[in-house]
């Protein structure tokens, strides 16, 4: 058996994952995550095969555990499950460690296969998501979106500020001083060219990092 642990912030869609994986036959759930903290902790708790992670959780992002998973366990299969198509996150997501990307949309039809074939030592991308990673591989200096120049953390507090988080929030969400996230909101306003939070919040949605 195949042993999953399942990173998603809604009940509802982990319930539904898991009866998708679970009726496979020769894959089984063993942990779940409800936000990225979590599981980070139910990597270490259980040691599962493969990891499946949403990009889009509270106090810790999916993006954030696949850098920190991929780090401690280089050899464990991350599958990141989304509602993200762009390219942003699909090279992001592949850049910090995961073998695989598929979108909500097409899991119900490709999970399982996805999962087999990332614990077989292969990678696994949805048509989407292997469009937009030709397109970026593709595309010249001039196509490039302005989001190039964020490091993950400041896309990160981007995607916070967005979503109206305090700085203290924000702050106590990554574990660092309010000191810290104003200066990333700094370099934010001044990378993307911006002038307020209300210009960096219209900023993400434009670019949908934030979802509603």
């Amino acid at each position: 058996m195949i042993k999953i642990l399942l990173a998603d912030d809604h009940s509802i869609v982990r319930a539904g994952l898991r009866r998708i994986i679970e009726d496979s036959g020769d894959i089984e759930v063993i942990a779940e995550a409800a936000d990225g903290h979590e599981a980070v902790q139910k990597a270490h708790e259980t040691q599962p095969d493969v990891a499946v992670i949403d990009i889009s959780m509270p106090v810790m992002d999916g993006l954030e555990v696949v850098s920190q998973l991929h780090h401690y366990y280089p050899k464990m299969p991350i599958l990141i499950l989304t509602m993200h198509e762009e390219e942003q996150y699909v090279f992001r997501a592949i850049s910090a460690g995961a073998k695989g990307y598929i979108t909500k949309r097409s899991a119900p039809e490709q999970m399982v296969n996805a999962i087999r074939k990332v614990h077989a030592g292969g990678r696994y991308l949805s048509d989407s998501a292997a469009e937009s990673l030709a397109h970026r591989l593709a595309s010249g200096a001039q196509d490039r979106s302005p989001l190039d120049a964020l490091s993950n953390r400041e896309i990160q507090v981007l995607r916070h500020l967005a979503l109206g988080k305090t700085t203290r929030e924000i702050a106590e969400a990554y574990n660092i001083s309010i000191k810290t996230v104003d200066t990333y909101r700094f370099r934010l306003l001044k990378k993307l060219n911006l002038r307020n939070n209300a210009e960096l919040s219209r900023f993400a949605i434009q670019n949908r990092l934030v979802e509603f």
